[in-house]
């Protein structure tokens, strides 16, 4: 070879390693705004079953009238999991609703709000995933009653409730806003949860972010309604909810939500978290089924505890962490005060939090609040329910030890 052509090829080995380099860096970049994404997605929740390996699914939804259905595996196995996927046909599952095979995915996955993301993003969410360790794990078999266990059913449903195209800036909107509507109705996916459902489990329209009962839990009311929405927080502790899960009071996320925070919105950026606060400013106000209130610590500075079974109860299981106020022990997660799990009369999350506990993941590492465990009746959870309502809500609880029993026979994470 003369030097002439040993220096062409010198030059185009350097050219292709050149290449190689760039995309390389490209794919790099592609793999961490995927992982960006799928947190602000909060994929790993939903396809994690409790107590197993993340992204391999299990985890069961129950939705009334229509029977158990169970999240598959989305890790890059071959067999059960999504390694088989083409790129169209991981979009066409995730903003579609239709997995290879032409099988008709239901609404519990929620490719409603994922249609309105832009296939650029979700590629990027597979590219991600295809980085992930690939577990062999196939999903029991769902549970669903005739007619919905026919999938073409799905096509109706998709017909009518289902977004063609993905969300367009709005003229005349701040980028800021535009910004935060697209982490709230399109990845964040939050009206699947915050928003009641039509007998045919599409989002209702007219009650959006009005709240509703998801698995057991009050999603609540995030519409900007002064009473029982969001409307009279301020953009400080909307901030502090939504990147940490607690706020001064306005309390701290427990069971799902608390999941969201600690998988998901904790590590969005500043200035996303900010443009969620701005979308979520402008939602129309809407009242929700029954106002939840809360009471501001300074009218709970004097309170004392009665002479009920309940306030004997809390005194001994709830306030060594709590304390008598509310405004907890050594952490600010601690804290009850403003929580809206004690303004609902029936109280719900209070008690799925007593029987199940909670978790919450932040910078300083997981809050727990144990589960209760068997020593403790159902009576004993009611009284104890009741007082923290009337304590710390101001308001009458309605908790009765059969709400309890039923709450127990159905645990909201099977």
């Amino acid at each position: 070879m003369t030097r002439a052509g040993h220096i062409v090829s010198l030059l185009a080995l350097a050219l292709v390693s050149a290449g190689a380099a760039t995309a390389r860096a490209q794919q790099s970049d592609l793999v961490k705004r995927g992982e960006y994404l799928e947190r602000a997605a909060d994929c790993e929740v939903c396809h994690t079953a409790p107590g197993g390996t993340p992204y391999a699914g299990g985890r069961a939804f129950d939705l009334p009238g229509i029977g158990r259905i169970y999240a598959p595996n989305i890790t890059p196995d071959r067999e059960t999991g999504i390694g088989a996927y083409t790129d169209a046909q991981f979009e066409s599952a995730v903003r579609m609703g239709v997995a290879p095979g032409w099988k008709h995915l239901y609404p519990v996955m929620p490719y409603a709000s994922y249609a309105r993301m832009t296939p650029d993003d979700v590629r990027a969410i597979r590219a991600y995933l295809a980085t992930l360790p690939a577990v062999h794990a196939p999903a029991p078999p769902n549970v669903v009653r005739f007619p919905y266990n026919i999938r073409a059913v799905m096509l109706a449903w998709n017909l009518l409730y289902r977004p063609s195209s993905p969300l367009a800036d709005e003229p005349g909107r701040s980028a800021a806003w535009n910004r935060g509507r697209y982490l709230v109705e399109a990845a964040g996916h939050c009206a699947e949860c915050h928003s009641p459902r039509t007998m045919l489990q599409a989002t209702s329209r007219d009650r959006s972010y009005a709240g509703a009962v998801t698995n057991g839990w009050i999603a609540y009311n995030i519409s900007s309604d002064p009473d029982s929405g969001i409307g009279a927080w301020n953009d400080s502790q909307l901030t502090d909810y939504l990147s940490t899960g607690h706020a001064d009071g306005r309390g701290t996320a427990a069971g799902p939500m608390a999941e969201v925070v600690g998988h998901s919105l904790r590590y969005l950026t500043p200035q996303d978290i900010a443009a969620m606060v701005t979308y979520l400013r402008s939602l129309p106000a809407r009242p929700a089924n029954e106002t939840i209130t809360a009471v501001a610590p300074d009218a709970l500075a004097s309170a004392s505890l009665s002479h009920s079974d309940g306030a004997g109860l809390f005194a001994g299981a709830c306030a060594g962490c709590h304390l008598t106020d509310g405004k907890g022990r050594q952490v600010d997660f601690a804290a009850l005060w403003g929580a809206r799990a004690f303004g609902e009369i029936r109280g719900r999350n209070l008690v799925r939090v007593m029987l199940e506990g909670s978790r919450l993941d932040t910078a300083h590492g997981a809050m727990t609040m144990p589960a209760f465990g068997p020593e403790y009746r159902d009576q004993d959870l009611a009284d104890i329910a009741n007082f923290a309502i009337g304590h710390f809500g101001n308001r009458v609880g309605h908790v009765t030890a059969h709400d309890v029993a039923e709450a127990r026979a159905s645990p909201s994470a099977p």
